[in-house]
């Protein structure tokens, strides 16, 4: 079983380039930022876990750039991966976009996968010119488009939103395959969707009958002739014991994700090491 940290980034409190090399120094395994480029102040879109306009957390509209954090991130560490959870690649340029995850592989040394989601925000997505219904077809167009740039001496795209002619573009990835994780609810569309585009799923902090929809994952993933297993990464909700850690682990859990609080640095930094004790981490137990 794997442990990830993700900071939900604001303005305030501990920066990402910190929270990330704590994490590294405590033995985690993965480091993650979500996205929000702006928040509508009227908004028509129901968020998933209040229900309706409301927020659960101001941090929606504070958050930071997170490839510029996760770059910040790379500058002071070595080992832990970097990741989302989860980015909206559908808001920017897909050229841009993969030039920058590229640049962000190729300076940090391999460490970047990608969590994205659908975008729950529809109102968010409208000032980007995303059509809500038509969201997950610009999302796979999007993630095919970057993927030809990544790894195509001359890539080219022919898509409904997006498209280019033949191109140069480097730097490609250390990675030959750059993992894509995605972070949604895992009804049946989520798991065909990931199933025919991405590497596993990120599940949402209020998920509910995760055995089940990982069990149905797995044989959709079977079902399609993929090999090996897809990737799991489940948003801790509560805390967890030993022994329910284990009982997520034997049912397909690859990777825990824990949240960190926008607190000062010295708090946030001394959570991560009690949190690393607890967990029995390599790295935190090594430290006298």
């Amino acid at each position: 079983m794997r442990h990830g940290i993700v900071l939900f980034t604001s303005d305030r409190g501990i920066t990402p380039a910190a929270a990330a090399k704590a994490a590294e120094a405590s033995g985690f395994d993965t480091f993650y930022v979500p996205e929000h480029t702006h928040i509508p102040t009227k908004r028509s879109a129901a968020h998933p876990g209040t229900g309706d306009s409301t927020l659960p957390d101001d941090r929606y509209m504070r958050t930071l750039d997170p490839w510029v954090s996760l770059a910040t991130a790379a500058a002071v560490t070595s080992r832990i991966r970097l990741s989302t959870a989860v980015a909206l690649p559908v808001e920017s340029d897909p050229i841009t976009l993969a030039k920058t995850i590229a640049t962000l592989d190729h300076l940090s040394g391999g460490r970047v996968s990608v969590g994205a989601g659908f975008g729950w925000n529809t109102d968010e997505l409208s000032d980007h010119d995303v059509p809500a219904n038509r969201r997950r077809t610009v999302l796979r167009e999007y993630i095919e488009a970057m993927r030809a740039l990544w790894t195509q001496e001359e890539a080219s795209y022919d898509g409904e939103f997006v498209s280019f002619g033949p191109s140069w573009a480097w730097p490609k990835p250390v990675q030959s395959h750059v993992p894509l994780l995605i972070g949604a609810g895992g009804g049946p569309k989520t798991i065909e969707w990931i199933t025919a585009n991405a590497d596993g799923w990120i599940t949402t902090p209020f998920e509910d009958g995760i055995e089940d929809k990982v069990a149905a994952l797995h044989r959709s993933w079977q079902a399609a002739g993929r090999t090996g297993s897809p990737e799991v990464s489940m948003l801790a909700a509560t805390k967890l014991s030993a022994e329910e850690i284990e009982a997520w682990e034997r049912i397909g859990i690859t990777e825990i994700i824990w949240g960190l609080p926008d607190k000062p640095e010295d708090e946030v930094v001394a959570f991560l090491d009690r949190h690393a004790r607890r967990l029995g981490l390599a790295a935190a137990e090594s430290v006298s």
